[in-house]
């Protein structure tokens, strides 16, 4: 195998498309270092794991000689991302922005190498581009090549209002691609359209079209829907290790081969190896608690992952958690359920009077947590390990 099919083994594991292969197998084989674009809209303050998949592969690019541009979309975050979104999406002010950038650039360090990444604000040419430019810009492309995106599609359908602003995103996203002369593009398979709109202006323009690397969105602790704050399933690269720790124990096993091609970095070799290892009867818990350590040695330090370790053997092995837990999921009715109802529903207590009995007994808990609070509520995508007295165990995940 030669070194660029060595390269593009690597870069394509964990990728869901790459558009085309053949262009990205060409551009490896130059030898040149290779412009690698991603960019992210600072809508929040913090990250999360499913952000840092994206990250990663950066990483990988990194490694093997490339020049990686981490683009904050400053410019676009005041736009709105409308991917996926059935609404128009509340822009954000530039106050709030340049804030969250700040908190951004810190977090991605922790993964990318600083003295190896440009980091970029695409406001830098699109305010120069001015009103005359984006008018330009937007004669670029039809309202019915617009309307081909699956989200403003449905949202026309269902009678949605769709802003005109919306449709300049992809156009600036393209553009950005353009102004940087970006050779790969990465992004989640729900930015397709934006990205391929990158290619098209490149060509329009008489540059080489961009390769568009797309990665999975990453399922979150529910293992149903993408890692969201919003939603609540997300583990954020700023928890603290316990934490950090203690969500993702409670992934399913199914889930955790996912999180393993998708975060770890650890060789493939070495993760089928761990398979083989399971099939032969070895405890998925002890690849788990592997897995964990690693992502909290990258967000924290080493020290920090043997000390949650340590603390999730004190908190549940030395309290004779079993080895293997039923998993149980149930519905919430207006998101959220009473925590005796839930007990009851999952088989751990009789009913609810039982419930709220153990519970000002402080037999019950949630992933080693004393519950105090007998009228407690437990929200949708919630996925925890609960139990009561000392041999009662459920991993419950809550959905709608």
């Amino acid at each position: 195998m030669t070194e660029a099919s060595q390269a593009f083994a690597e870069i394509k594991r964990g990728a869901e498309e790459i558009l085309l292969e053949d262009e990205l197998l060409a551009k490896l084989k130059t030898g040149k270092p290779l412009k690698i674009k991603a960019g992210f809209d600072p809508t929040a303050p913090d990250l999360h794991l499913g952000h840092t998949v994206l990250i990663n592969k950066l990483r990988q690019f990194q490694r093997l000689g490339h020049e990686v541009i981490f683009l904050i979309g400053d410019f676009t975050g005041m736009i709105g991302d409308p991917t996926g979104k059935n609404v128009t999406r509340k822009p954000l002010t530039k106050d709030d922005v340049l804030a969250n950038a700040e908190t951004y650039k810190e977090q991605v360090f922790k993964i990318l190498d600083p003295t190896k990444t440009t980091v970029a604000f695409n406001s830098t040419w699109m305010e120069k581009l001015g009103a005359a430019g984006m008018l330009k810009l937007a004669s670029r492309q039809t309202v019915a090549r617009m309307m081909e995106r699956d989200d403003f599609k449905k949202r026309y359908a269902n009678g949605q209002a769709i802003a005109i602003h919306e449709f300049m995103y992809p156009l600036v996203q393209g553009w950005d691609s353009v102004a940087l002369e970006a050779d790969v593009e990465l992004g989640g398979t729900d930015q397709k359209f934006n990205l391929l709109m990158g290619r098209e202006l490149q060509k329009s323009e008489g540059q080489r079209p961009q390769t568009v690397l797309m990665m999975p969105l990453l399922e979150g602790l529910d293992g149903v829907q993408k890692m969201s704050k919003s939603l609540g399933n997300y583990i954020g690269i700023t928890d603290s290790p316990t934490e950090m720790f203690g969500k993702i124990m409670s992934i399913s096993d199914d889930l955790m081969w996912r999180y393993y091609e998708l975060l770890s970095f650890k060789p493939l070799a070495e993760i089928d190896g761990y398979k083989t290892d399971i099939a032969a009867g070895k405890n998925p818990r002890d690849v788990k608690i592997d897995l964990a350590k690693e992502l909290i040695a990258r967000f924290h330090n080493e020290e920090a992952a043997q000390a949650a370790h340590q603390e999730f053997i004190n908190r549940f092995q030395k309290g004779a958690m079993p080895d293997e837990i039923d998993e149980k999921t149930i519905s919430a009715v207006n998101g959220e359920i009473a925590i005796a109802n839930l007990l009851k529903e999952v088989g751990l207590v009789t009913s609810t009077s039982d419930a709220m009995r153990m519970i000002k007994q402080g037999a019950v808990k949630i992933d080693g947590e004393k519950v105090v609070d007998a009228k407690m509520t437990i929200a949708v995508n919630s996925n925890a390990i609960y139990q009561v007295g000392k041999r009662k165990f459920a991993k419950v995940k809550v959905l709608a």
